[in-house]
């Protein structure tokens, strides 16, 4: 048992990796989408809008399968002898992913505040990028918390999807070792690992709400 919790703590390791690699990436890359999303260029729009239905409208499941399985097929047809890591794979598949739902958090967020803002931003002299990251931004950021805290929380426990791909991480060592004990103890003690992490996650955007608390 003992050893069971020390190798599943070490698999974390690498649930944790894909976890925070997906939040470096994603949530900057969010905002860019989210404006773009919102931009007056209506081929860039409608070009973002699809890209949102499909990462929305799609399991993140068939997603990890595409990102991985499409482009190596093309490298084999085309003759070209690349290395395709699968965590690299699900890296993508994630980023890309949870990058639409943040960017429509952050959308959200941004038509939230009062034009009255951006108006007042000119009065005092700030440019309209000045206003943007001076002003909107922070109050923006306030108001998306809980519905990004949301969406944190889901990405924990969508770590595991990262097995479709053999990814060696915490489920996969869970689904492994249950098989070979013929017992379902690793995959309940997986579970509780998964709920320390999202614990710590709930606790971190609950300080982050109450630092915040000075926008109300």
């Amino acid at each position: 048992m003992a050893k069971m919790l020390m190798d599943m703590a070490a698999e974390s390791l690498v649930s944790l990796e894909i976890f925070f690699l997906t939040l470096l990436f994603a949530i900057p890359l969010a905002l860019p989408v989210a404006l773009a999303r919102m931009s007056k260029c209506a081929p860039l729009r409608i070009f973002i809008s699809g890209y949102l239905l499909i990462m929305r409208g799609t399991p993140l499941i068939l997603q990890l399968i595409f990102v991985f399985y499409v482009p190596l097929k093309i490298f084999l047809a085309l003759n070209i002898d690349v290395a395709y890591d699968r965590f690299v794979a699900v890296i993508i598949a994630f980023v890309l992913n949870y990058a639409a739902y943040f960017a429509e958090i952050y959308r959200g967020g941004i038509e939230s505040i009062p034009k009255g803002q951006y108006e007042a931003g000119k009065v005092l002299g700030f440019t309209k990028n000045q206003t943007f990251f001076r002003i909107v931004l922070p109050q923006v950021v306030k108001r998306i918390l809980p519905a990004l805290s949301n969406e944190v929380i889901t990405l924990v426990k969508d770590t595991a999807l990262a097995s479709t791909l053999a990814v060696p991480e915490l489920f996969h060592y869970a689904k492994t070792a249950s098989s070979q004990k013929f017992s379902t103890t690793p995959i309940f003690v997986a579970g509780v690992f998964y709920f320390i992490m999202n614990w710590a996650v709930a606790k971190a955007f609950s300080v982050a709400e109450k630092k915040l608390s000075y926008y109300r």
